[in-house]
């Protein structure tokens, strides 16, 4: 007879490990940042990793629920390219109130780690 034992405990760890990364999805998600409107917007779906860069409407940077300023937000995303050469995305998740100046940087940081799929998020 075929014990079933083995195949319960399998579930049960897949479900436990989708439950614990679904979290840590929902909390880049969760920052309060006020998403400008656009007419034309599609949502983006991405295979694999992807970072999130939430930007305040004070200027402040963003990821993993970690202030950053701009030498360390390059450091970050020239370390996840480094790791992910050529696949590594980037959403910019920036406040409609902040400055243009702080999305430009922000962009840079990513032409400098040699991330070109970057992508600024709306509703």
């Amino acid at each position: 007879m075929l014990s079933m034992t083995p195949l319960i405990d399998v579930v049960f760890l897949l479900l436990i490990f989708f439950l614990v990364a679904s979290r840590f999805e929902q909390e880049e998600r969760d920052m309060e940042v006020n998403l400008p409107r656009a007419s034309q917007a599609t949502p983006t779906i991405f295979p694999g990793k992807e970072i999130f860069v939430n930007l305040t409407p004070t200027g402040d940077f963003f990821v993993d629920g970690q202030r950053l300023d701009v030498r360390g937000l390059r450091a970050k995303l020239q370390a996840a390219n480094d790791s992910n050469p050529g696949r590594q995305r980037v959403t910019i998740r920036a406040d409609q109130d902040s400055r243009t100046g702080s999305l430009v940087a922000v962009m840079d940081a990513c032409n400098q780690a040699r991330i070109k799929n970057y992508t600024i998020a709306t509703e």
